[in-house]
């Protein structure tokens, strides 16, 4: 690989579909340029830069944030459930089955 050429993965994720590009780009590139350059758009016509949050490895960057050799550039979807939520939920429920699990925060005697 030329040193003024960087190895770089784009991914975006559905649940049922899996989406993995492998590109070279040119040093100085963004997450924009990795995005347009990976074809994912036109793959996924649902995605919306303008909408959507994009990142490095998990770490939400600007569209305009320069790429390092070997980075991941990852799409975001949007959540459908407040996390927090649905964590509550599995509690009650596994509260409601007489799960241990689900009462060990609760004080001894009303478990």
């Amino acid at each position: 690989m030329n040193a003024a050429r960087l190895s770089i993965d784009v991914c975006y994720a559905l649940p049922a579909v899996q989406t993995l590009i492998a590109l070279e780009l040119p040093a100085g590139a963004t997450v924009r340029d990795a995005i347009v350059a990976s074809g994912v758009l036109a793959r996924h016509p649902e995605i919306d830069l303008a909408k959507l949050k994009v990142g490095v490895y998990g770490k939400i960057r600007p569209l305009d944030a320069t790429l390092a050799g070997h980075d991941r550039v990852e799409i975001y979807r949007p959540l459908i459930v407040d996390p927090k939520a649905a964590r509550q939920r599995r509690v009650e429920k596994s509260r409601r089955e007489g799960a241990i699990e689900g009462r060990k925060w609760q004080p001894k005697d009303s478990r």
